[in-house]
């Protein structure tokens, strides 16, 4: 733990992503005037997901009966895992609600359709407010997908402000259920006209999660030890990596309501002869091979590509996208993003205390050339605590 400064404001972030584990959360401190890192984690926790919720987290994913109270169910019990992981977080470190100035919290997403204009994340601020004490600031995809973005991904502007080298091209990737990047350029680049890049990839744990779940009843493949014991099957690999998705141009986000079950049920009926575990290390160079061609589009000049997310702690799935970025002749290292201060599971949870932060200051949270929006916006709704 680290004790925070009193000279810096104090948020929260909650993030629980694609791969509906749980609740990952930050207590961070941000500094009122210079300093030589933009933010530091104060606490950390992490609040796992019954079978259940995860299970009807799962279902509400697709249209189904009686689907509006069934998320207003979930919602509420969202939030009371929420409460829970805040107070341990407040706990651990040493502090009272009164001493924190917001919570920043995603929700679950369980529908993404910026292409309709919308996007659905079960939350419910207004409870979660009154279970802490703290004032809540929720609902940060609405406002960019209004302005005509994609509400998707947020995160490239809080890896700007806080991972961007200003002598050399870096890139972040996150490989949660979905993988993003985004490619941070040096100062000088930034100054020659070029932008920051950022979108989605396309999957990243969520394929191997859904496999494993199949076939072995596991949530994950813990450290990719089911995919190193089969061998990728170059046809299989082929057609999964026959999406459209792939190929469309930035800015682009996807989701479950793309890479799911029957979507992956659809590749793999043409292929009934390949070994099961085959499919999951198929599965894990789909996630490296498409992250790797995006890095090579956008930044054939980055040194150090830096991950965070579930998949930093994929041994496998890291070694095939070093093996990846290698077939494009990018001598590259990839390590997490522990080497730049910020444990890769902490990341979301501290972009999200940052993008609270944001709300707070009453500046923009969106990049518009990332997202697609027709300009900066102020992200999020407030609920106060009182």
């Amino acid at each position: 733990m680290t004790t925070a400064n009193t000279h810096s404001s104090l948020f929260i972030g909650l993030m629980s992503g694609t791969s509906l584990d749980g609740v990952d959360g930050v207590i961070a401190a941000f500094p009122s005037g210079p300093a030589q890192h933009p933010v530091t984690t104060v606490a950390s926790a992490y609040v796992p997901f019954s079978a259940s919720l995860r299970n009807e987290l799962m279902a509400l994913q697709s249209a189904g009966q009686n689907e509006i109270e069934r998320e207003a169910l979930v919602a509420n019990t969202l939030a009371s895992h929420y409460a829970a992981c805040i107070e341990r977080l407040l706990a651990d470190a040493g502090l009272r609600p009164d001493q924190v100035r917001a919570i920043g919290v995603h929700g679950q997403t369980i529908r993404h359709r910026p292409e309709l204009g919308f996007t659905r994340q079960a939350n419910n601020p207004a409870l979660l407010a009154e279970l802490t004490g703290i004032d809540v600031i929720a609902d940060f995809r609405s406002r960019d997908i209004a302005a005509g973005g994609q509400g998707a991904p947020l995160v490239p502007a809080f890896h700007q402000a806080v991972f961007a080298d200003p002598d050399q091209t870096r890139v972040v990737v996150n490989i949660g259920g979905i993988a993003n990047i985004s490619v941070l350029h040096s100062q000088s680049q930034l100054d020659a006209s070029r932008h920051i890049v950022g979108f989605d990839t396309g999957p990243g744990n969520v394929l191997m999660d859904l496999w494993i779940k199949r076939h072995q009843g596991k949530d994950y493949d813990e450290n990719g030890a089911w995919a190193a014991s089969g061998s990728p099957a170059p046809a299989l690999l082929e057609a999964l990596r026959n999406e459209v998705y792939f190929a469309l141009p930035a800015p682009k986000s996807t989701g479950r309501d793309l890479f799911h079950d029957s979507w992956l049920a659809a590749k793999l009926d043409h292929f009934p002869q390949v070994a099961a575990a085959d499919v999951q290390a198929t599965l894990a160079v789909l996630t490296a091979s498409t992250i790797a061609d995006a890095i090579a589009q956008h930044a054939a000049d980055v040194k150090t590509v830096h991950v965070c997310g579930g998949g930093a702690y994929n041994p496998y799935l890291m070694q095939q996208l070093a093996h990846a970025l290698q077939r494009h002749h990018l001598v590259t290292t990839v390590q997490s993003t522990e080497a730049l201060g910020i444990a890769p599971n902490h990341v979301e949870a501290v972009a999200f205390a940052w993008l609270a932060q944001r709300f707070d200051q009453r500046l923009p949270g969106n990049l518009p050339l990332v997202t697609g929006a027709s300009g900066l916006r102020i992200l999020g709704a407030l609920y106060p605590a009182g």
